[in-house]
């Protein structure tokens, strides 16, 4: 064992935002072992504050530039639930179709860009376009899949505009679909690819299981992203609206961002969290690339998240297809050129809940008779993972303090990397209190 340890990474890379990893071990004693958030606070929660009902899934976008579809999902799912408007089936299947492209985008941005580093040794993914050109141009391809099915349900592959309450102003068309579902098609060859290059490299996933609570949420038709019931696999299921009672949110000094716990200390959210609940709703092809890596519920390794978003990858290709040939089957239904949101307005409250890549986001609104927001509250999935990244480091360290001190460092930010987090969205609002 190691005496002493000094493991000081300030802005760790190849995340989203910015955090630091403090390790402090002196004559074998932990001194300090800390997650740091750092990021500089935002407050969404107070901007939309005051806007009309039209604008909230606008301005709620920009809290992220990866998952900005599922921001506009959720937010667009409280104002309807606020306001009682009710969405055609049609437009139902187009959200869950363009919902898919999202995460097929930011899980190949993770595993391909981000994650895929560490397992080769490398430091970015730069140096693996001359050392492993195909592949890279592999995962650009599946990456570039995912932002143009985004692009073609949403109009633009980011802060997309064409989703508003009640359905969407513009709908794609039928041969729009239908290229769409060609390129689906062709996709797998690339998937099968990636899952193969991805199970050579599965030894250089480290050994790691903590046990701790997974939640998300769940249906019984389908694999949920879109809809369901919150799911924890200590304490089962719970309606949407009570969604206070999982995440039970609170302060720690060395975080600009709000932790969550629920059962236990500390629980996880994300692409694991998914599969342990939902594992038997997979399609059976993304659950034959689970069974290749030996990835079945419960697992507590938290670097499998990894694999499960490669395996949920798989499974949002082919639910796509599934949707389109539904979508294509029924016929679209024809809508004016450009449809404005309508809505008979009057006070209330709704809740949103959506999976976005990285976990469980929740939007909470309340809306006056006029149509204007006057309380907001988002629950971020980083801000839910932050704790359980904590629990997990606190729980690493000692078995890994034989180890030299750049391999202690290496495993310390591959741990959190394996999380997906994205710390710029966690950081979403802070309480102030003025003292004369």
């Amino acid at each position: 064992m190691s005496e002493d340890v000094n493991v000081d990474v300030e802005y760790l890379t190849r995340v989203e935002g910015h955090g630091n990893i403090k390790v402090d071990v002196e004559d074998g004693n932990i001194e300090k072992c800390e997650w740091q958030v750092v990021e500089t606070p935002r407050f969404f929660e107070s901007m939309v504050v005051d806007k009309p009902w039209t604008d909230l899934h606008h301005i709620t976008s920009r809290i992220c530039g990866i998952c900005s579809m599922a921001h506009q999902f959720a937010s667009l799912k409280a104002t309807e639930n606020a306001l009682g408007i009710e969405l055609s089936e049609q437009d139902e299947l187009l959200r869950r179709l363009g919902y898919h492209g999202e995460q097929i985008q930011s899980h190949i941005l993770h595993v391909g860009y981000l994650a895929l580093p560490d397992l080769l040794n490398k430091q970015s993914v730069l140096p693996l376009a001359s050392s492993h050109t195909e592949e890279v141009k592999t995962v650009i391809r599946l990456h570039r899949l995912g932002n143009e099915l985004s692009k073609t349900i949403g109009g633009r592959d980011t802060h997309q505009q064409r989703l508003i309450p009640g359905g969407f102003s513009k709908i794609p068309s039928e041969s729009e679909l239908e290229q769409l579902k060609e390129k689906l098609e062709s996709s797998f060859d690339d998937l099968d690819a990636c899952v193969e290059f991805l199970e050579g490299l599965a030894s250089e996933l480290p050994d790691f299981e903590r046990e701790t609570e997974f939640i998300s949420i769940t249906a019984d038709d389908e694999y949920a992203f879109y809809d369901g019931n919150l799911d924890s696999t200590d304490t089962g299921t719970e309606k949407i609206e009570n969604y206070k009672e999982y995440t039970n949110e609170y302060i720690v000094p060395q975080s600009t961002a709000k932790y969550t716990k629920h059962n236990r200390e500390s629980y996880m959210v994300g692409a694991l969290a998914r599969l342990n609940n939902n594992y038997e709703q997979l399609h059976p092809k993304a659950k034959e690339v689970a069974e290749r890596f030996n990835l079945e519920p419960v697992c507590h390794n938290p670097f499998m998240n990894n694999v499960a978003q490669v395996v949920e990858s798989v499974h949002c290709i082919e639910d796509s297809i599934k949707l389109i040939d539904e979508l294509l089957d029924r016929g679209l239904e024809s809508q004016p050129e450009y449809k404005n949101p309508e809505a008979e307005l009057s006070e209330g409250r709704g809740v949103g809940v959506v999976e976005a890549p990285r976990g469980l986001l929740i939007h909470d609104y309340t809306y006056n008779s006029d149509g204007n927001c006057t309380e907001a509250n988002c629950v971020i999935p980083t801000n839910q993972n932050h704790g359980n990244i904590q629990k997990d480091m606190e729980d690493m360290v000692p078995q890994i303090l034989d180890k030299p001190e750049d391999e202690i460092e290496l495993n310390l930010e591959m741990l959190v990397r394996a999380y997906d987090p994205c710390i710029s969205c966690s950081t979403h609002y802070l309480d102030v209190e003025f003292v004369d």
